[in-house]
């Protein structure tokens, strides 16, 4: 029988804004991919597409929350030996797309797994932390299996090559684990270690990978090569000024000088349309995504839904400030999307099931109350 409570319970505010993002999200992408020179405008068949994957994207959410987190977590090792098969899958059978093969085709559609297994270790390094967390920390022995469960899908993903992706699944499962808390002596360790380790992973890096992070140090070093994007994406921002041009106005993107403009630098898009005032709020309505999901994790009185809500709040968190960063010129470019924003079914997909866990969680906190 129905609970009354679900709906009483029911975060409506967090609904309210992850829709308010995707309609700015949807307004920004048919902005980047309508051109005033037609002739030269091949993508706006992606804002239809788009259209599709939203739709998909709500079903997928409506699901998440009606399902009982707590169910998830039973079969989170199913969930993720799952998301691992399919990295596996795209090593052997994965679609070539601008160098890197990160994409499985499905009949019709092409999926990314890496956007999903994002999830896979949340909901994994939740179920496992809700087991053993304890107000003194955590010490190095417990962190051997969040290591490899982190580990495992770092590599694949590092594999195909997805730098950016994979350096998001380390971010996000360093922060589940500074929430949950690390013992001083453990932590000290891990620091140093990594501080130590740190300068090698430079001889691991491919060469374009190498390009990308002496070009983020200084990109007039090859202003008409590796450094056009960052320059081009600098100029878009800078010329919206206070309040921007107006929609469709912006002359990078229908000029065509703004790479990417529908994916990686589509903040830069939205920037040069309305101004500092508009980035600014778009900044804000994630701040206060964030927050609220930071509230659904402090009101839950469920280790497993805390701790899951912690690691897609950060998740939701690490994909804004390293697109927007690298949109800036503050980070370097590593083609992670934006949020709700972002051109990408995959991206859309999992964003969308992350807000539905959300929900999830708040609209069953009466059960531990």
């Amino acid at each position: 029988m129905f609970d009354r409570r679900f709906i009483n319970y029911f975060d409506w505010g967090l609904l309210g804004l992850s829709v308010l993002l995707g309609f700015v999200g949807l307004a920004t992408l048919y902005s980047a991919v309508s051109s005033s020179i037609p002739t030269q405008s091949p993508h706006k068949i992606l804002y239809f597409k788009q259209l599709i994957w939203y739709g998909a994207g709500l079903a997928v959410m409506v699901i998440a929350f009606l399902i009982n987190y707590k169910s998830i977590e039973r079969w989170a090792l199913l969930f993720y030996g799952i998301c691992i098969l399919l990295l596996v899958c795209v090593m052997y059978f994965g679609k070539y797309v601008g160098g890197a093969k990160r994409w499985l085709i499905l009949g019709p559609i092409s999926v990314q797994p890496s956007e999903i297994v994002k999830i896979a270790v949340i909901i994994s390094l939740a179920r496992y932390y809700s087991k053993i967390a304890n107000t003194g920390g955590i010490n190095l022995r417990d962190l051997f299996t969040p290591l490899v469960i982190t580990i495992i899908p770092f590599f694949l993903i590092v594999k195909q090559p997805d730098l950016g992706t994979a350096m998001l699944v380390i971010l996000i499962a360093g922060s589940m684990t500074v929430f949950i808390k690390i013992e001083k002596r453990s932590l000290l360790f891990i620091i140093v270690s990594c501080s130590l380790i740190a300068p090698m992973v430079w001889f691991f890096l491919k060469g374009y990978q190498k390009i990308r992070i002496l070009t983020f140090l200084n990109p007039d070093r090859d202003p008409l090569g590796a450094g056009y994007h960052i320059i081009q994406s600098k100029i878009a921002i800078g010329s919206g000024m206070i309040t921007g041009k107006g929609f469709l106005k912006g002359t990078q993107n229908a000029l065509f000088f703004l790479p990417e403009q529908h994916t990686d630098f589509i903040f830069s898009v939205l920037s040069e349309e309305w101004g500092f005032a508009g980035s600014t709020a778009l900044l804000i309505v994630f701040l206060m995504l964030i927050i609220y999901g930071l509230n659904v994790a402090y009101r839950c009185r469920d280790p497993f839904g805390t701790i899951l809500s912690v690691g897609i709040t950060s998740m939701i968190f690490w994909q804004a400030f390293i697109n927007i960063g690298m949109a800036m010129g503050l980070m370097p470019v590593v083609g992670v999307p934006l949020p709700f924003i972002s051109y990408g079914g995959s991206s859309i997909i999992s964003i969308m099931i992350c807000i539905g866990l959300l929900i999830n969680v708040s609209m069953r906190r009466f059960m531990f109350e």
